[in-house]
């Protein structure tokens, strides 16, 4: 697969460190990639601007917020013509409990990541919410158990 960016070799280890931690200081960042800090800001900035890097936040402990429950729902469609689609995704945007949503190719046309203070939180955004949604045909739900594996997003097999 053709990479879309010209990046090189001190670029992949800018975005490494980043995705690693995102809070560290330009100085920090440029002694991990062996380079000195004012070429080190420009390299960032060039992968801001370039749309690379497209932004940074905190990520939070949700049971220690009270968020004990993650949970997948697999969401099918009766009609899957691009206005339909793009009506249900817009909709995700205004369910709280669903903080990362995808349209996917097979048997489901939605996969949603969702995080609720409890089941029964969870149960009442699928019955009361989701299931009733105009054009869901189908949801299928899953209740994690645990985190095995919490990787950024983008993996560096390249570099």
């Amino acid at each position: 697969m053709p990479l879309k960016a010209d990046l090189d070799a001190i670029d992949w280890k800018i975005l490494r460190e980043l995705q690693a931690d995102g809070r560290m200081t330009n100085v920090e960042l440029s002694n991990r990639v062996g380079i000195s800090a004012p070429p080190c800001l420009r390299r960032v900035k060039r992968l801001e601007e370039a749309g690379i890097i497209r932004g940074y936040r905190a990520l939070l402990n949700a049971p220690a917020l009270g968020l004990d429950v993650v949970a997948f729902c697999l969401v099918g469609l009766h009609h899957q013509a691009d206005a339909e689609l793009r009506t249900f995704a817009e909709r995700t945007r205004g369910w709280p409990i669903v903080r990362d949503a995808w349209m996917v190719s097979g048997e489901s046309d939605f996969l949603l990541h969702c995080v609720a203070s409890d089941l029964g939180a969870f149960q009442t955004f699928v019955i009361e919410e989701l299931t009733s949604t105009p054009n869901v045909d189908t949801v299928r739900t899953a209740l994690t158990i645990r985190r095995v594996k919490d990787e950024g997003l983008v993996s560096f097999e390249r570099s």
